[in-house]
């Protein structure tokens, strides 16, 4: 399809129609849903991985469960250099919140390009505060990135 040729406001029309088209099938058009349903989907199908069970929706932190009680927050990153927040525990700030940080990379065009995993302890190392959001969040850079373990990453040319 040639979007280069529609009228802005028949692409602000078209991008309406696709938006509800996904709701109608329950799919997410958010780029941090798309990311959670890829990354439990690449587990679920990886042998070696823990099979993965989206959380209840609306679970503060936790987006997926493992059949061993591990719990995992997802943050989904496309041009980003931050990953999304994680909220503290407002009664006692230093507890657990996960077992586990999955950052997904997709390109722009909602592609897989990598998925790192971080232990509750490796976040710890690297996170970083958001004072206008009061949580904390990942700084997104190579040397972070790779102080967790590369489950996945696309092949150069895949």
């Amino acid at each position: 399809m040639d979007l280069k040729g529609l009228r802005d406001e028949d692409l602000i029309s078209l991008r309406a129609d696709v938006e509800q088209e996904m709701r109608s099938r329950g799919l997410s058009s958010s780029v941090g849903e798309i990311g959670e349903a890829v990354a439990i989907k690449y587990f679920n199908k990886t042998p070696g991985l823990s099979n993965l069970k989206a959380a209840p929706h609306g679970t503060k932190n936790i987006d997926a469960l493992s059949r061993s009680g591990d719990r995992y927050s997802i943050k989904t990153i496309q041009k980003a250099h931050k990953t999304g927040t994680v909220y503290p525990d407002s009664e006692n700030p230093d507890r657990q919140l996960f077992e586990y940080l999955l950052v997904v990379k997709l390109d722009p065009g909602f592609n897989l390009e990598a998925i790192y995993r971080l232990s509750w302890e490796q976040f710890l190392k690297i996170r970083a505060w958001d004072r206008r959001m009061n949580a904390w969040y990942m700084p997104v850079s190579k040397k972070h990135l790779e102080s967790g373990e590369c489950v996945f990453i696309r092949e150069v040319g895949a």
